[in-house]
């Protein structure tokens, strides 16, 4: 057995005292204390203590408090101590300062750890002599283990372990295995290597790492995001192990010698809600540098692109991407797989996680976790699909889809109007890829149509062609652009904000026209559009949007509503300030802002004594009205990276100024009273925080807790309010917020009439649920409103976020709504009698939901919104596990629930027109155009709407109708694209004269973009009519650009259609656009109006006419075009009377593919997108 050759004081821990801090440093773990020579088999270590804990001024593990619990376990003289973190980690690797001495014990401050950090959680063990004990039986011991490698580091000592294990009985073992366990030994590490650090100035310092300068001095001044001082900001050295020279005083200024001014010493700046800021000390040959420095505001982890959801095969490589921005730069990733983290020593992962040699058992979700010192995020997960090598990634059977064919086209066989053409499923596929290894696909490969073959349908009197899809397969995705446009107006009175900026990401990307009318294109990889409207005439606050868009393509409407800024009143800056929060008359406010004298002060941090203008516009819960006029999304991201809903009890957005330059004004140390008797949840009382808006990602970030006090008001009364203190800085929108956890998701569909048909859903409809706080004993009377949310319907409809409770079927109520365009789409009604087969729940849970559409008691009321309960389904009823509403966990289960499940329902009131595409195509989903010399669109990324003004004198509205064929192009002669039915509006002076603005299929090139086609439009009206005339420049249009179409039948109108966009002098509107739906909004306006630039809703009969016609009375026992439409014989889809036709050459399209088509309303005078009524029927 070795001997310990130590014959001095020996101290392991190095204690250097640092002039520039004043504060004792340790750079060990261990001191060994001892008087002589020992042998090993004289010394053993205690067992592990941990008597404190980190909370409060430290880690105390002192030898007096573990004597006083542990008394016989501890020696009276320890020779040594040793400590390590909770987790393993020696204290020497922490970076912390610590204290240790063997006769004391060991020690860590809070206040000596750098700026932001506390010390860990510590236990020790201390080496003392070993007891003299009776002999060991021999053989109960088993031999010794052999020694550990060394863990010291060059120039250190550490300790090599080595263990051992008892053979006697276990009631014989304390009498017989008598000594320790577990050896120690100290052992030296390697040799350092030499120091090769190099100065252009001064000399190397004892660490290696820095060049120091002894005549040389930093003076500077570190100041807060806000401009203020920045007190206790630790000025550290820059590098890979950061040092700390010294702290801000409490003016935030400080003094740092011995930096040399070579332009290369680099210094950070830290302070707590902070970002990092670095700077580099310039050349200089003085004997002082003086630098200042203000801070930014640290910003949380914000996810810029979440991990893509990709299919792959048995065998093959990808890569998920996850880009986090922040600041500091999150530096920590996690990948997760099905909810359990992957072991980064196995994958070699950062921000990007690269799976290889796939296998089946690797499909799944996943998702990353990114950290910093700010904050964590975690990303939306994606799901990877693994497919066998051989195994089809698109089931190459169509999917049953039904259109809906013109009123004379009735099947006898199936008895009804519609007509199964099939669609290939909404899906990514495995394509031809290549071997780069990238976070999104070079090209993407959707489910798309492989064979199609034309069919001919027996009709009255006429064969109408269509095409079926037979075969599905994998091709590349149709590419589409993503829009979102609307009008920004007060929430109010309705007025527009004009020409006012709007950014994203801190930047201009568009202005509001004369009309508050926007329109923006989503730039491509864009995960959440995040828009904020400021208004340079100052009458409306700024206001910040998450705007829901959809992510397949085309345009989304949003009416934004902006709340009026508040009329500025005077304060004095020297006085004591305070305003009040609440904006309902008759009621006490919510809550009021407390400004202490002097605490406003401009950027540069210099204080303002004079007048303030101050404006604080508080956005009142209590009044359900201002619900849409919320800002953001109301979300905020945890502790853990999950991002989290709050419920608002009130916004209020502030604005100080100079009252003589108009100059930006920020205030400290402001106070928040909510008054606590507003707070109707008792629970949330110990929940409610102050929150501030990032206007750059649109989330909620903490600003301070409120805690509860008791102030008197008046001599008696005595009221209880949540305080909390804050700075007013950059930002300039707060919220009193709690976070709530009783979250679930509703269901709601949306169709284009009251044929509830999965054929019949609308895609990209912005669904908005409301959720209510209700008035106890009046739950159809809300108190508040509390959150406010919107989901864009998809192919399966929509699931909207909602509070929940489990325990009281109304603890929170809501109003859902849905708007297409601009216009509220209409909710099956409540009343006279609750049908739930209309409704789409049955009973008794659609009692338990209480469901009311908005007319239920006053009938003059709009139909536009129904009202709930938010029941959260009980596990233990059968009839509430399967819709409409789900539980938070279940977002899965709602977004692919089967259509036949539970769910809410809105439809349009379509009664006045009628599509049919020979090619079917649905508006609502750009990806479902097809490739084919039929399309009606022939450019998925270009859209040109066009209609042409039709006159009617007669004392009805007549039906008019556009038969559109290929005119001059050798693929598409004298077959149809499609047809339009549209009735004519009544004018509202004239009772015997109506007009019709009625599309046709524009002239252009076709898919191929090898030549045009002249489209042959043919206009037929209804019943007995007679064609009076033609526009005379339409008419010398068409003879000046052959070829020309013959009209020997005074009965109707045929011409080729024009190339040109021609306008209101032709009678002819046309419009291009990348959404189809707006082409076709702003040609009808133009059309209705009779100008080429204006809009109307209001049909104009006069104006800008390209047709006229005169139509007798008809036959009493005539049946009208959209009286069989709204009274349809069945709705069962199938084949009908059908005659084969052509098979194409080739493959005629390679797109995904869905039928039918939604176009806008149309009401009997007026063309409304606002709020329908349902049309007279004829």
């Amino acid at each position: 057995m070795s001997c310990l050759s130590v014959c001095v004081v020996l101290f392991l821990l190095e204690i250097s005292r640092s002039s520039a801090q004043g504060t004792w440093r340790r750079d060990s773990v261990r001191t060994v204390r001892t008087t002589g020579l020992y042998s090993e088999d004289e010394f053993e270590w205690t067992t592990w203590f941990n008597v404190d804990h980190p909370g409060g001024r430290g880690d105390y593990e002192q030898l007096d408090a573990i004597r006083f619990y542990y008394r016989s376990r501890v020696c009276e003289s320890p020779q040594a101590v040793e400590a390590r973190t909770t987790n393993w980690i020696p204290a020497g690797n922490t970076g912390e300062r610590v204290h240790v001495d063997p006769a004391v014990g060991f020690w860590c401050a809070n206040d000596e750890q750098p700026a932001g950090r506390n010390c860990s959680n510590y236990a020790v063990r201390f080496l003392c002599l070993r007891d003299k004990s009776p002999a060991v039986v021999k053989g109960a011991w088993g031999p010794w283990t052999d020694w550990t490698e060394c863990p010291a580091q060059c120039g250190l000592i550490g300790v090599q372990m080595r263990s051992r294990a008892c053979n006697a009985k276990p009631h014989l073992r304390e009498q017989q295995c008598n000594g320790p366990t577990v050896e120690g030994r100290q052992c030296k590490g390697p040799e350092c290597p030499g120091c090769n650090h190099q100065c252009t100035m001064g000399r190397v310092n004892a660490e290696c790492d820095a060049c120091m300068c002894e005549g040389h001095t930093v003076l500077g001044s570190v100041r807060s995001s806000g401009g203020l001082p920045a007190p206790g900001a630790a000025i550290l050295r820059s590098g890979p192990q950061p040092k700390l020279l010294t702290l801000s005083d409490h003016n935030g200024h400080f003094r740092v010698p011995g930096v040399c001014p070579d332009g290369n010493s680099s210094l950070t700046v830290q302070l707590l809600h902070h970002a990092p800021h670095d700077f580099i000390v310039p050349l200089s040959a003085e004997r002082t540098s003086v630098l200042h420095v203000k801070l930014e505001r640290a910003k949380k982890p914000y996810v810029v692109k979440n991990p893509e959801a990709k299919i792959r095969r048995e065998g093959q490589t990808t890569a998920l991407c996850c880009k986090v921005s922040g600041e500091p730069e999150p530096t920590d990733f996690q990948w997760f797989h099905n909810g359990s983290l992957l072991d980064r020593k196995t994958h070699h992962y950062d921000s990007t996680l690269v799976l290889r040699s796939l296998r089946l058992n690797q499909a799944g979700q996943y998702y990353c976790r990114a950290s910093s010192s700010a904050g964590a995020v975690k990303s939306k997960p994606a799901t990877l699909t693994v497919i066998g090598q051989d195994e089809a990634s698109c089931n190459p059977k169509p999917e049953s889809h039904l259109i809906r064919l013109p009123h004379d086209c009735h099947q006898s066989q199936t008895d009804s109007l519609y007509y199964d053409v099939g669609r290939c499923p909404l899906a990514t596929c495995v394509g031809q890829l290549d071997n780069g290894i990238r976070c999104k696909d070079s090209v993407s490969y959707c489910c798309g149509v492989a064979k199609m073959e034309e069919r001919q349908i027996s009709c009255q009197g006429y064969q109408l062609p269509t095409m079926v899809i037979t075969e599905c397969g994998c091709k590349k995705c149709v590419e589409t652009k993503a829009i979102v446009r609307g009008r920004a107006v007060a929430a109010d009175t309705g007025e527009p904000m004009r020409f006012g900026h709007i950014f994203m990401n801190g930047v201009r990307v568009s202005r509001t026209g004369y009309k508050g009318t926007f329109s923006i294109q989503v730039p491509p990889d864009t995960e959440r559009l995040v828009i904020t409207f400021v208004d340079n005439m100052q009458k409306f606050v700024n206001t910040t949007k998450v705007l829901p868009f959809n992510t397949k393509g085309g345009a989304v409407y949003h009416e934004i509503k902006l709340l009026r800024k508040k009329a500025p009143v005077t304060l004095r800056s020297t006085d004591s300030n305070t305003l009040e929060l609440g904006e309902v008359s008759g009621q006490e406010p919510i809550a009021m802002i407390e400004i202490p004298p002097n605490a406003f002060y401009r950027e540069n941090g210099e204080v303002y004594m004079g007048n303030v203008q101050a404006s604080v516009t508080f956005l009142d819960p209590r009044d359900v009205s201002t619900a849409a006029a919320a800002q953001s999304d109301l979300n905020f991201v945890g502790d853990d990276g999950d991002t989290l809903p709050l419920r608002t009890y009130g916004m209020f957005s502030v604005d100080f100024r100079d009252e003589e330059a108009g100059e930006l004004l920020n205030a400290g140390e402001v106070k928040v009273k909510l008054d606590a008797g507003q707070v109707t949840m008792p629970e949330h009382l110990n929940s409610m925080m102050l929150w501030s808006l990032n206007p750059e990602t649109g989330l909620w970030e903490e600003e301070g807790h409120l805690k509860m006090e008791k102030k008197r008001r008046g001599k008696r009364e005595e009221r209880t309010f949540l305080i909390g203190n804050m700075e007013i800085r950059e930002r300039r929108l707060f919220n009193l917020d709690v976070p709530e956890n009783r979250r679930c998701y509703v269901k709601v569909r949306v169709f284009r009439s009251e044929r509830f048909m999965p054929s019949e859903q609308v895609e990209g409809v912005v669904t908005t649920l409301i959720n209510n706080e209700p008035t106890p004993g009046f739950s159809s009377n809300p108190r508040a409103w509390g959150r406010f949310d919107s989901v864009i319907t998809g192919p399966n409809g929509a699931c909207l976020p909602a509070f929940c409770d489990d325990q009281k079927p109304d603890a929170y109520t809501a109003y859902v709504m849905a708007n297409l365009g601009g216009e509220e789409l209409e909710a099956v009604a409540s009343s006279p009698k609750l049908n739930p087969n209309s409704i789409g729940v049955p009973q008794p849970y659609l009692g338990k939901l209480d469901y009311k559409r908005t007319d239920h008691e006053d009938q003059r009321v709009k139909k536009t919104a129904f009202s709930i309960n938010l029941a959260k389904p009980s596990p233990n009823a059968a009839e509430e596990s399967n819709g409409p509403i789900y539980s938070f966990e279940n977002l899965k289960e709602c977004e692919e629930a089967p259509f036949n499940a539970p769910h809410f329902r809105f439809f349009r009131t379509e009664g006045d027109r009628y599509d049919y595409n020979t090619v079917p195509f649905n508006e609502d989903d750009p990806m479902s155009w097809t490739e084919d010399y039929l399309s009606w669109w022939p450019k998925p990324m270009e859209y040109r709407a066009c209609y042409i003004k039709v006159k009617v004198n007669s004392p009805h509205e007549i039906n008019v109708r556009s038969r559109n064929m290929g005119g001059t192009h050798p693929r598409t002669v004298g077959q149809l694209y499609g047809l339009r039915d549209t009735r004519s509006i009544r004018d509202m002076d004239q009772a015997t004269v109506s007009a019709v603005c009625l599309e046709f299929k524009c002239s252009g090139m076709l898919y191929d973009q090898d030549r045009v086609d002249r489209t042959l439009v043919k206009i037929i009206p209804q019943g007995s009519c007679k064609r009076d005339g033609v526009t005379p420049m339409l008419q010398e249009y068409l003879v000046n650009h052959l070829p020309l179409a013959v009209n020997n039948d005074t009965n109707e109108f045929t011409m080729l259609a024009p190339l040109d966009p021609l306008g209101h002098n032709y009678g002819i509107y046309t419009v291009t656009d990348q959404d189809p739906r707006t082409a076709k909004e702003i040609a009808l306006g133009r059309c209705f109006d009779g100008t080429s630039d204006g809009t109307s809703r209001v049909m104009k009969t006069g104006e800008g006419v390209a047709l006229t016609f005169t139509c007798g009375d008809r036959e009493v026992t005539r049946t009208s075009v959209f009286q069989q439409l709204q009274n349809p014989q069945g709705a069962q889809g199938g084949q009908g009377s059908v005659t084969s036709g052509r098979q194409p050459q080739g493959q005629r399209g390679n797109r995904r593919q869905r039928g039918g088509g939604s176009g806008n309303l149309r009401g009997n005078r007026r063309r409304s997108t606002r709020n329908p009524i349902r049309n007279a029927r004829v």
